[in-house]
């Protein structure tokens, strides 16, 4: 194995990276979209609710996709009956309904509000203590559900503290106050459910749905069929206009195909017979017939929306500590609450209307909605911001990583160049290089070589000579009789020392492959290939460095001189050749110890031992590569490097809205206990801030949603 380092070595060690937890088995899964989700605190809650069912093994609820995952012994009805006691509504996600196609103004959490709202004008006007309690009873029936149901199942929420103060506010007369929390509680609770059903619309529609329909060609007839009656081996239809319903492979015709969905790329890609389409792109121009080679929950696009799911309810490390944070945040709250009433009155003899009060406005004031949720809706909608340009991030921990990265190490063949060679240069003994490829390409076409195929490509079918008696010559070429004549094609050794007049000292510094062509007799000329760099990829490489990656390396089973020549015109700063699979994972090692965590680029297949090693596995040109998609942690659904630079400045800009959002959510707690404190705070203006902290949490979130320039 050979090391060549240009400007840096590099070292690295590992650190362990958060796993979500593993799904067990045994029982059935069921997955149903919750209705009414609000509050990230009340999500986990609920989630907690529902693993201490009788028969539930493993129970996940994502808050940002409103999505309850549970693997059970049970029955769907019997965890169907324990959301709605929570407050909630649970529909099968197998279900037509998606759980946001309801009317906001039909939920009931919303009706609520409005009548919460209709009693608490006239009350405020004719100070009417009845009114004020209808108000407290329209706007607060299902946070009083919630928040007894949790408290039942030994589980203290942010339902239960505001049920608190508003009980108390009435309790010491203060019924206008009491009534005026529950509604501005109600009210953004309302517009942060509208906000948060708004933002995963959004993300699910960053990918459009494959057609549930498409047409299908049986016994010489056209025959419409339903996506999940249709079989692998069946040729559909797709006319100019339409979306294409099944993962395939064209047997005929010709188009353009949008693969924006797939791949992030809007220019349409040309698809000719033997090319394999995608459900959910579009057909442009053409009628094409295509072969289905994949059922339709099993296309790239439903691996892809479901991917997009699992990541969305995987924490990163800052959602983590949050929740952690929260799950005792709440009772501390209570206590404290309950020592500011008691050491006042016990202690000093204050009065205990005045510090009841106070405890009531810190209960409000330090329901921690806005800090729990000031995380996952930057998460998701950063992910969601990813998939619309054909990047799949498999979990908040890798995109917070990603942020963090000083080390990038690429596979050459396939990542940095094309991987498919190109004929660069042709030199003709005689002079006649047109007839020196149709001989050549003559040979080649009957041989599996890489090379060759490029060799028999570079002339028109129509050109080639009739050849006769074809021979591979093992490790050295091939040979063929061609016009009265038998022509060798091959390395140097194949012509046992034959000399010429040519010079291939420059080809082979460029790193590229001579091969020979001649007779028994001499050598008549040579072509030389080689693999061409991926178009951008300079500029990638300079955007990566310009953007504060520190050092850019090249990992590759090449040779010396042709993996230097590379190196060289990227301006790498490290480059390793002539390693195997395993070379690469070792390469790694060195990468980090001076740079901490490392990011690996390859292709996901001759790869994916690197991609497992590295800190984040980056995969290229993934669309409907299964190796890929399940290897790496980040995958780039075109082969367009010039994507990571995009990668960093979104991940570093999602790092950055999460710490904005937890500070600013700490923040304004603070500014409000302290105001509770003096005495220079009330219920409703707690409240008001509370919510709306959680709303411009959530608001500056989904920023993320938007493009990143």
């Amino acid at each position: 194995m050979e090391h060549k380092e240009s400007c840096c070595s590099c070292c690295y060690a590992h650190d362990e990276q958060s796993e979500p937890q593993d799904m067990p088995e045994g029982g059935s899964q069921s997955v149903f979209r919750i209705e009414g989700l609000d509050c990230a605190d009340c999500a986990a809650k609920l989630e907690t609710a529902v693993k201490k069912m009788d028969g539930v093994l493993f129970a996940r609820l994502s808050f940002t996709s409103a999505t309850l995952t549970v693997r059970h012994n049970t029955n769907d009805a019997a965890i169907v009956r324990t959301v709605k006691q929570a407050g909630y509504k649970a529909v099968s996600a197998d279900g037509s309904d998606d759980g946001h196609s309801s009317s906001w103004l039909k939920n009931h959490k919303t009706l609520g509000t409005l009548l919460s709202g209709l009693f608490l004008i006239p009350a405020l006007i004719f100070d009417s203590t009845a009114l004020f309690a209808a108000a407290m009873f329209a706007g607060g029936w299902h946070v009083a559900v919630t928040g007894l149901y949790n408290l039942r199942k030994r589980i203290m929420d942010t339902n239960m503290l505001m049920l608190i103060a508003a009980i108390g506010a009435g309790a010491i007369g203060e019924w206008s106050e009491g009534a005026t929390v529950v509604f501005l509680f109600s009210l953004g609770n309302a517009l942060q459910s509208y906000t948060m059903d708004k933002t995963r619309r959004s993300i699910r529609s960053l990918m459009e749905k494959a057609p549930n329909e498409a047409i299908v060609l049986r016994g010489g007839k056209e025959e419409k069929m339903h996506v999940d009656s249709i079989a692998v081996g069946d040729l559909i239809l797709v006319k100019p206009g339409e979306k294409i319903a099944m993962d395939g492979e064209v047997v005929s015709g010709f188009s353009a195909v949008n693969q924006a969905s797939i791949t992030g790329e809007s220019v349409p890609a040309e698809k000719h017979t033997g090319d394999t389409v995608y459900a959910g792109t579009l057909n442009t121009t053409g009628a094409l017939t295509i072969k289905v080679t994949r059922l339709a929950a099993d296309s790239t696009i439903s691996r892809i929306m479901n991917m997009v799911e699992e990541a969305q309810a995987q924490k990163a490390p800052m959602q983590t500590l949050v929740d952690r944070f929260a799950a005792w945040y709440t009772p501390a709250v209570l206590i404290v609450a309950v020592l500011i009433i008691a050491v006042p009155v016990l202690l000093f003899g204050q009065s205990f209307d005045e510090w009841f009060y106070r405890a009531l406005v810190l209960l409000v004031i330090s329901c921690p909605c806005a800090l729990v949720i000031s995380t996952p809706v930057s998460i998701v909608s950063a992910i969601g911001n990813a998939s619309k340009r054909g990047v799949l991030i498999k979990g908040g921990v890798f995109l917070e990583q990603m942020s963090r990265i000083k080390a990038v190490a690429f596979d050459k063949t396939g990542t940095l160049t094309s991987g498919k060679p190109v004929l660069t240069d042709v030199f003709a003994v005689n002079g006649d290089e047109r007839e020196l490829k149709v001989l050549a390409a003559s040979v080649e076409r009957f041989s599996e070589h890489p090379l060759a195929h490029t060799i028999a490509a570079s002339v028109e079918h129509s050109e080639l000579k009739t050849a006769d008696n074809f021979e591979a010559i093992p490790g050295m070429g091939a040979k063929a009789y061609v016009d009265g004549r038998t022509i060798y094609i091959g390395s140097k050794k194949l012509f046992n020392g034959l000399t010429g007049n040519y010079d291939i000292n420059e080809l082979e510094q460029q790193g590229k492959t001579v091969v020979f062509i001649g007779t028994d007799e001499e050598i008549l000329g040579y072509v030389a290939l080689a693999d061409v760099l991926r178009e951008g990829g300079k500029e990638a490489v300079k955007e990566l460095k310009n953007s504060g990656i520190e050092c850019v390396a090249m990992l590759t089973g090449d040779n010396r001189r042709a993996a230097g020549m590379i190196a060289d015109r990227l301006e790498l700063d490290v480059c390793y050749s002539e390693l195997l699979p395993e070379g690469k994972t070792a390469a790694l090692k060195p990468l980090a110890e001076k740079y901490g965590k490392v990011v690996m680029v390859g292709d996901g297949v001759n790869d994916a031992p690197a991609l497992a090693t590295a800190d984040i596995g980056i995969a290229m040109g993934a669309a409907g590569t299964d190796a890929a998609l399940e290897t790496a942690d980040i995958t780039l659904m075109s082969d367009d490097i010039g994507k990571l630079p995009y990668l960093i400045k979104l991940s570093r800009k999602t790092v950055a809205v999460i710490k904005q959002n937890i500070t600013f959510s700490v923040l304004i707690k603070f500014v409000f206990i302290v105001g509770t404190f003096a005495g220079i705070t009330n219920l409703w203006l707690a409240v008001f801030a509370d919510m709306g902290a959680s709303l411009l949490v959530t608001l500056n979130g989904m920023r993320l949603v938007r493009e990143i320039k």
